[in-house]
């Protein structure tokens, strides 16, 4: 694939299963700032009263603890067949043929699993929400961001993104110790919408929402501080992706981000760079954060995900 031909054009949502059901619908609609677009029994779909998109979070509740889905546009129906029909061929595993989607907003799509055993949704022709300008002050979350997964084989799960959808790498943490750590990448000029972390075991590391501005995602982050979630990491700006950043658990453990101000890449000229975190300043180029340490990091290895290659809820 050339350097713009991305398969996907944007991140849609994050779909999350939880045992702590209504902790959690509590937490994102009455803390976190998000604003349900609809339920269904067991299932809560949530939208960032900035974005267009349909809903950003869907919480379903469940025994296990689990990443259900991560979610993709696609420009049309048309590119919708046409990746189910490529990644068959290439033997990747799709779960159905595309259908009419029966979620918020619609549209046209299917799942498949990655490498590692993720669903993943495509779509087209989903409905846009009305959705409105976020005021001066107000820190609420305006989309979401991007999504991180922790990955025990990431060097595959890079490629896979790579082969398959034209994902492009932007930058790369490594650590003198470590080697090479977090992989950022891109489908479109956005400097990260997913990005791969070397961890224990597959699952969430986190997902982040793009605030307003510096004084909202402060006002925000202070307010998680006066309510009482527990603070990880923040706040801070990374020097990949020259991000503001938050990190906080919410009541299931997932690590949710507050950011602000990611980086949009002129492609043509963009190299990635190879980033040292052993480097405070590369984790931190303010300062302000606390310190990433093993304590620090191991809050976002998150519980095993044991929905690996177990069929999705539709």
């Amino acid at each position: 694939m050339t350097m713009t031909d991305y398969a996907f054009t944007h991140l849609r949502h994050v779909a999350l299963a939880v045992p702590d059901y209504e902790k959690q619908l509590s937490f994102y609609t009455e803390q976190w700032g998000l604003s349900v677009a609809g339920s269904d029994g067991d299932v809560t779909y949530l939208a960032a009263e900035g974005s267009p998109e349909s809903y950003i979070v869907r919480i379903r509740k469940d025994a296990d603890k689990r990443l259900d889905l991560i979610s993709y546009g696609v420009a049309d129906a048309d590119a919708v067949d046409a990746l189910a029909e490529r990644l068959g061929r290439g033997g990747v595993q799709v779960v159905g043929e595309p259908r009419d989607l029966q979620t918020p907003g619609g549209g046209y799509g299917f799942r498949f699993f990655d490498n590692e055993g993720r669903t993943i949704e495509v779509s087209a022709d989903v409905a846009p929400r009305a959705h409105r300008k976020i005021e001066e002050g107000e820190s609420i979350p305006v989309k979401l961001s991007h999504v991180v997964v922790n990955s025990t084989d990431p060097e595959s799960t890079v490629a896979f993104y790579e082969k398959n959808f034209g994902f492009q790498v932007s930058d790369i943490l490594m650590h003198p110790r470590m080697g090479k750590m977090m992989w950022f990448m891109r489908t479109n000029n956005w400097h990260h919408s997913m990005a791969i972390a070397r961890g224990p075991h597959p699952a969430l590391h986190h997902a982040s929402f793009e605030m307003r501005g510096i004084d909202e995602y402060m006002r925000g982050t202070g307010r998680m501080l006066r309510g009482g979630v527990e603070k990880i990491w923040g706040p801070g700006r990374h020097q990949a992706g020259n991000n503001t950043f938050s990190y906080f658990l919410d009541p299931n453990g997932n690590t949710m981000e507050y950011t602000t101000e990611l980086e949009v890449l002129e492609e043509d000229t963009w190299h990635p760079h190879v980033y040292d975190f052993s480097d405070p300043a590369v984790s931190d180029q303010w300062g302000t954060a606390n310190a990433m340490d093993e304590f620090v990091a191991a809050k976002s290895f998150n519980d095993v995900d044991k929905g690996l290659f177990v069929a999705p809820p539709v």
